[in-house]
């Protein structure tokens, strides 16, 4: 299972990423973000895009369904669950 990593020391392809999607509305959160989950959930909720900066090695447990795409079908809808609601 895969999703896109960025190891970007100079922070060039972070900038490029912000720019490129500014106009969609691109929302930027932390590991450290009180609103992680929050800011998580409204984004899939809305299609925005979001881009998660300055992680380390271990990932907060929460954010696994997102990052291996643990779908479900719920009647005609697809919901994805993080903590302790689907979205």
């Amino acid at each position: 299972k895969r999703w896109p990593l960025m190891i970007d020391p100079q922070s060039q392809a972070n900038k490029w990423i912000k720019t490129m999607q500014a106009k969609n509305g691109l929302r930027t959160i932390k590991l450290t973000d009180a609103n992680l989950l929050r800011t998580l959930e409204n984004s899939i909720r809305i299609g925005s895009p979001v881009l998660l900066e300055d992680i380390g090695e271990v990932l907060d447990p929460a954010l696994d369904p997102v990052l291996q795409k643990q779908v479900f079908k719920q009647g005609n809808r697809s919901l994805i669950r993080i903590g302790d609601s689907d979205v």
